[in-house]
């Protein structure tokens, strides 16, 4: 059952009570099986539980991310709190305006135009038409449909459909946003836009409930992070932590549910040696701007905290292109600084002067080790940034090429 919160701002803008949804799995697939099978129907179908006794409580202005294996449950978990789906028992409790963007083309209707997909959806989201023609040209702006707007939608390609869906949903005024994922459909100039969308959100205020499998949005976007597996809430709390488990070989066990109870310990466990709180990219400034050039000195910290004294640590830092491939990489052992003993926090500093990074962008993954070389915790993707492209060579390492010729013998 999900109900509408009308009441002031103190109370939780979403409150799920002890949510579970049952799914029904025939095993007769075909109307001829089902026939040979009448009268023994419960003999060939069985239950599955996508959610188990879920309770959450969602205030206003924060952003949650919701991670975990393919089938635990993340996607089922958004379309309850959005109203989608009614769960099987418990509850949901949700206040002010909702937008929803939880799959493909979900509120678009193949045979329609472009515009009036908007119209459909606007309402369906609880603008009146008066309020849609408000902001169409806004919507048409965002989007970069441009003249296939009044093509049917049918045609679009998926890229076509999440820049729509995603223009009309953040253009309703919401109070609540719902992200499924959808945003890795687009191309990268409009990823980034959306993320920048969803930032402004942030500032003002919105609540923004998102899934994703870039676990690097979640560390960087996210004040808080749900890691669900067979449908039950496993962690719930710092968006680093519950990166650190899902990575921590926790995924794997959806396979192996015998050992699923000592998995999750021993991540636990790994989570309680040390943590990693926050990584930034700076310039020799001190200062984060949105590109680099090459040449530029590149700072990149990262915050820590040990909780238990450990008597010796060490850091190490992996810059990736986007295709995941390294393209340079140290550890504080490798680069012979040696580091005493740590209880509580403190900051690492990588240091890259005049860094001969060519144009593109490049993700920086950290990771904490412990007194005896063991990796305790990773941020993969924990933060990325660009270097602008001036002409001349290009890929990921810039050099001081030249050229000349000879015409004749």
């Amino acid at each position: 059952m999900t109900t509408t919160i009308t009441t002031s701002s103190e109370v939780p803008i979403v409150r799920v009570n002890d949510v579970s949804k049952r799914f029904i799995i025939r095993k007769d697939n075909s109307v001829k099986e089902r026939l040979l099978n009448f009268g023994h129907a419960n003999r060939f179908k069985e239950d599955f539980f996508a959610l188990k006794h879920i309770d959450l409580q969602i205030d206003a202005g924060t952003t949650i991310g919701l991670i975990g294996p393919n089938g635990s449950g993340k996607s089922t978990l958004l379309k309850a709190i959005g109203g989608i789906i009614q769960p099987t028992t418990g509850s949901v409790q949700r206040r002010g305006q909702m937008a929803a963007l939880l799959e493909l083309g979900a509120g678009f209707h193949p045979d329609l135009t472009g515009r009036e997909n908007v119209y459909l959806n606007a309402s369906v989201m609880g603008l009146s038409r008066v309020q849609t023609e408000s902001h169409f040209e806004e919507i048409l702006e965002f989007s970069g449909i441009g003249e296939f707007i009044d093509t049917q939608v049918k045609f679009y390609s998926s890229g076509m459909y999440v820049r729509l869906a995603f223009a009309v949903a953040v253009h309703v005024d919401p109070d609540l946003l719902l992200v499924d994922e959808v945003l890795a459909v687009g191309d990268e100039a409009f990823q980034k836009k959306c993320l920048d969308k969803i930032r402004a959100f942030q500032d003002e205020g919105r609540t923004i409930v998102l899934v994703s499998h870039t676990l690097s949005q979640i560390t960087s976007m996210c004040s808080r992070a749900i890691v669900l597996a067979r449908g039950s809430v496993v962690f719930d709390g710092d968006p680093y932590d519950a990166v650190s488990i899902l990575r921590s070989g926790f995924a794997t066990t959806i396979e192996a549910d015998a050992h699923k109870d000592d998995r999750l310990r021993a991540a636990l466990a790994n989570v309680e040696l040390g943590r990693i709180k926050g990584v930034r990219v700076m310039n020799g400034q001190g200062l984060s701007p949105k590109s680099f050039d090459t040449g530029d000195d590149i700072a990149i910290e990262v915050d820590v905290e040990v909780p238990k004294r450990l008597e010796a640590w060490s850091v190490g830092l992996h810059i990736n292109n986007p295709l995941g491939q390294l393209v340079t990489g140290a550890t504080s052992t490798s680069l012979d600084v040696g580091l005493g003993a740590l209880q509580g926090p403190a900051v690492a500093r990588f240091l890259l002067p005049k860094a001969p990074f060519g144009s593109g962008e490049y993700g920086v993954t950290v990771a904490l080790m412990g007194s005896h070389g063991q990796e305790i915790a990773r941020a993969a993707d924990a933060a990325t940034f660009s270097v602008s492209n001036h002409g001349g060579t290009w890929g990921p390492l810039r050099t001081a090429m030249t050229f000349e010729s000879r015409v004749g013998a």
